[in-house]
């Protein structure tokens, strides 16, 4: 089976269709006023932003994890930035182990539910556009906060903005039942996630490792 078909994310399709009229315009205005030269450095710089977009908003299918297990998947392609433990004072206000992952402007930027269950706490906090890399972007920067609540327990993950993101889309609200893997939201170029964690899960992801949504485990949740 193929993990990584090509599909483009419905939330790309109208940024893709603007670019190719806005593409079109500009090109039959310079064949028509401008030196060859210059159409064809612009047709080269047409086709790299169109290439750019379109492998920006690619929606790679993938298998939908065991929703019985009590593995957390990754919800995210992108780099593991932070595994920390740290007081989270938004929900439970308790300590928690952070595991943050970076997308940066050539990852997949589709997020998925990490595990299934019943969505028991939403909230969208405008806010700043730190870089999203920043400690501070988890508190400070635009985001949304999410808990999931199933038989193994609950856990937290936020969608936060980067510097040049400025669009978080989410397609969930409190309440909602939700399935593992599936597509919950969206953020438009840099930005980030952070799955927030009981104390006692097995962290099986580092600093540094490259992972990909529903395919690398982040953490194994105790069953105790």
């Amino acid at each position: 089976m193929n993990f990584f078909t090509f599909r483009l994310h419905k939330e790309g399709k109208r940024t893709l269709i603007l670019a190719g009229v806005v593409s079109i315009v500009i090109l039959a205005f310079s064949h028509f006023f401008l030196p060859d030269v210059l159409f064809y450095l612009i047709l080269g710089l047409a086709i790299f932003i169109l290439l750019f977009f379109t492998q920006f908003f690619r929606n790679p299918k993938r298998p939908l994890p065991s929703p019985e297990d009590n593995m957390v998947y990754c919800p995210a392609d992108g780099k593991v930035v932070v595994i920390e433990e740290m007081y989270e004072k938004e929900y439970f206000n308790e300590k928690k182990i952070q595991i943050s992952i970076f997308m940066s402007p050539v990852n997949v930027h589709v997020n998925r539910n990490p595990v299934s269950g019943q969505i028991t706490y939403f909230k969208y906090h405008p806010g700043k556009f730190l870089v999203a890399w920043a400690p501070k972007s988890s508190e400070e920067n635009e985001r949304t906060s999410m808990v999931y609540s199933n038989d193994k327990g609950e856990i937290m993950m936020k969608q936060i903005a980067g510097a040049v993101a400025r669009r978080i889309i989410y397609y969930i609200k409190k309440g909602d039942m939700v399935k593992a893997g599936e597509d919950m939201g969206f953020i438009k170029l840099g930005s980030r996630v952070d799955i927030i964690l009981p104390l006692d899960a097995k962290i099986l992801v580092s600093v540094n490792q490259m992972v990909k949504g529903n395919v690398d485990i982040l953490a194994e949740l105790s069953l105790q």
